[in-house]
């Protein structure tokens, strides 16, 4: 079915075409959407075609009725689910295969085009081929043009809704765009794309302060950058948000620019997008993000040391969060070829970790409190507990939230940091906002669930709802760890020839980092953040214990301080045997991988030091055997790509049961490999 829309001055009447059957609730809202916007538009004739291919039969189409007018204000939900109860229906009977119906119909209030141009388009129904729809839309007249510039300050970013009192609301709240200058952009701009078409999915928003390559501490820049692109080849509609730490030479300035209230001041936020991989990867762009790291990532998002906030944080995070929420409504891409215009409200934002806590806060109290977002729901994901964002209880003014939310962030312990006694806890009030909570993976759920220690401090909160808490083990990208087409080794390999690669990429990783270069020592390689919720401490009690036998150690990470110089002590502890690099460094990284034969994962119970110690010994005594070379292609063999943790967090997020979200499709990934992305020179 295609719906193509041309828009003159002339007003004329006539009758539409009715759909040749019921529509599912999403096409109805849909259906709906369109015509309350039509019907909003003054003296302006709307032809719109039809195109229906049929697989059986004669489309049968209801007979002609009187036109019969409804309240434009009427909400488009309260009408009948039979699309017999259309506004209009259609003069023909019926309507072969190829033949193409059209109508006009009279409008009666003000144009507003940029609204046009974002609908969202009909889906096509059962019996056609094509299970896919669009809209086209030009204007031509200058009158309407010109009708466009006196249009009060509507927020014509709101996707599938137009100018009403609940944008009244909204535009007297702290965050409000320039309606005018975007509207003219959207109109001029000529890399607008005017056809959307819906095929099936979800509207998804990853908010994270992290995504990689562009910007990547830990695990939680592997998860934004790997698990939206598994989404999106499935068929939904895919973004992920985070900050402008660099000036990205992908990324270009979409010129729409918002305003803020961060505490006391308002502050102005661009926006900067580029589509990857099937995602729109948009990065807010403010000088609390880009001259505070200015591309030196590091370990300088958060602070000026690891586990050290940089004083501003609370502001610069809850700037983020605001900016976050509008970019779904506010920005009109077009890169995709299955969808266009701006996401709407239908969204589900998956906020990531304590910096983005704010985001089911802020969503309740500036939105949906006034009717905006009613259907969009936050999933609170939990990459490291950690780090929790806890600060003096009279910072809560500086979020800029009513106070029935004080009760969330409310948070008493036992520290001294950042002051005794009363604190708020960011993710506290993200865990109890939120509509579900998901963890890395199941086994995460259970530590964190066992007690204070391992759920530091929060356990008690996450045992309240555990209905709602669910764990999801990650996957990784396959395109960046893939060594046949890894960038960051020199010889590449598959599953043939893997016994023989690894041995020369393990000399070149002996090598690299100084250790005697012996193809027949068996390596042993770790890469983490340093800190006790990741093992790293069990780590360095458990080294003595193994490190007498024929083995070489290489550890690669940052974090505490206290643990970087213990790593970097291996050195001179061990000369021959162990290397520790307290630092980020990416391919190096790629080298231990490649190049190590077995890889450490987490351990975090005191009990397992000695438990750890007797495994390595245990793998120690199978290198070199044919039970080792079968180890090892049966690994190649495995699939640790996202498209099965994409699956499962495609069947949580559906049960949040946003309007419109359908289940995705099988989909494999064939874009070409993401190239790095640095600052450009």
């Amino acid at each position: 079915m295609v719906l193509s829309l041309s828009i003159s001055q002339k007003a004329v009447t006539s009758f539409p075409v009715a759909p040749p059957h019921p529509l599912s609730p999403r096409d109805r809202h849909l259906r709906a959407t369109a015509i309350a916007t039509l019907r909003a538009t003054p003296r302006v004739t709307a032809t719109a075609t039809f195109a229906t291919a049929i697989t059986s039969g004669p489309s049968p189409f209801p007979l002609s009725c009187p036109f019969t007018h409804r309240d434009p204000e009427a909400d488009p939900h309260s009408r009948s689910d039979s699309y017999r109860d259309w506004p209009f229906t259609s003069p023909l009977t019926s309507s072969p295969s190829g033949v193409s119906p059209s109508f006009v119909i009279p409008l009666e209030k003000t144009l507003n085009l940029s609204t046009v141009s974002k609908m969202a388009t009909l889906t096509a129904s059962s019996n056609l081929v094509s299970g896919s729809s669009s809209v086209h839309y030009r204007y031509e007249s200058k009158a309407v043009a010109m009708g466009l510039r006196s249009l009060k300050q509507a927020n014509t970013h709101s996707g599938l809704r137009i100018w009403n009192p609940v944008d009244e609301l909204l535009n007297r709240n702290p965050i409000k765009i320039n309606a005018a200058q975007a509207m003219r952009k959207g109109l001029q701009s000529k890399n607008v794309r005017p056809t959307g078409i819906i095929i099936c999915g979800m509207n998804l928003v990853f908010i994270g302060m992290e995504v990689g390559p562009w910007s990547k501490i830990g695990g939680l820049g592997d998860v934004l950058g790997g698990l939206p692109p598994g989404l999106a080849v499935n068929g939904h509609r895919v973004m992920t948000i985070s900050p402008r730490y660099d000036q990205y030479k992908d990324a270009w300035d979409t010129s729409v620019v918002i305003e803020v209230k961060v505490g006391d001041r308002t502050e102005k936020v661009r926006f900067f997008h580029c589509f990857k991989r099937g995602v729109d990867r948009v990065f807010v762009d403010h000088p609390l993000f880009l001259a505070k790291v200015w591309g030196k990532a590091g370990t300088k998002l958060y602070g000026e040391t690891t586990g050290e906030d940089y004083d501003d944080n609370q502001l610069r995070f809850s700037l983020f969060c605001q900016a976050a929420l509008e970019a779904p409504r506010v920005l009109n891409l077009n890169s995709n070829k299955y969808f266009s215009g701006p996401y709407g409200e239908d969204v589900i934002f998956i906020a990531n970790d304590w910096h983005t806590a704010l985001i089911p806060c802020y969503l309740k109290s500036m939105y949906q409190l006034v009717g905006i977002y009613r259907n969009a729901r936050v999933v609170f994901c939990i990459h490291n507990i950690a780090y929790q964002g806890r600060f003096a209880f009279s910072d809560f003014s500086f979020l800029n939230l009513p106070d029935q939310f004080k009760s969330s962030f409310d948070f008493i312990d036992g520290h001294v940091k950042p002051v005794i006694g009363r604190k708020i806890n960011w993710m506290k009030a993200g865990i109890l906002e939120s509509w579900l909570v998901v963890t890395v993976s199941p086994n995460y759920v259970k530590e964190l669930v066992s007690g204070p220690d391992k759920g530091v401090e929060l356990d008690n909160i996450l045992r309240k709802i555990d209905n709602h808490l669910i764990g999801i083990v990650n996957g990784m990208d396959v395109q960046e760890w893939n060594p046949s087409t890894d960038k960051y080794i020199d010889l590449k390999y598959n599953v043939s020839s893997v016994m023989e690669a690894k041995a020369l990429l393990k000399e070149a990783l002996q090598a690299e980092v100084g250790l005697p270069v012996d193809r027949s020592i068996p390596l042993i390689g770790f890469i983490g953040r340093l800190e006790e919720q990741k093992g790293s401490d069990i780590l360095s009690v458990a080294i003595p214990q193994f490190i007498k036998e024929n083995v070489q150690l290489v550890a690669l990470g940052t974090g505490k301080k206290k643990m970087e110089k213990q790593l970097e002590q291996l050195e001179t502890t061990y000369p021959d045997k162990a290397r520790g690099v307290a630092k980020f460094n990416v391919p190096l990284a790629h080298m231990i991988i490649a190049g190590a034969d077995f890889i450490l994962c987490d351990a975090v119970d005191p009990l397992d030091v000695a438990a750890l110690a007797k495994t390595i010994k245990r793998a120690l005594a199978v290198y070199g055997t044919p039970t080792f070379t079968e180890m090892i292609k049966n690994c190649m063999d495995l699939d640790l790509s996202w498209k099965g943790p994409a699956k499962k967090w495609e069947e949580v997020l559906l049960s949040l049961a946003v309007p419109g979200s359908e289940p995705g499709i099988d989909g494999k990934e064939i874009a070409p490999q993401a190239k790095e992305n640095v600052a450009t020179p």
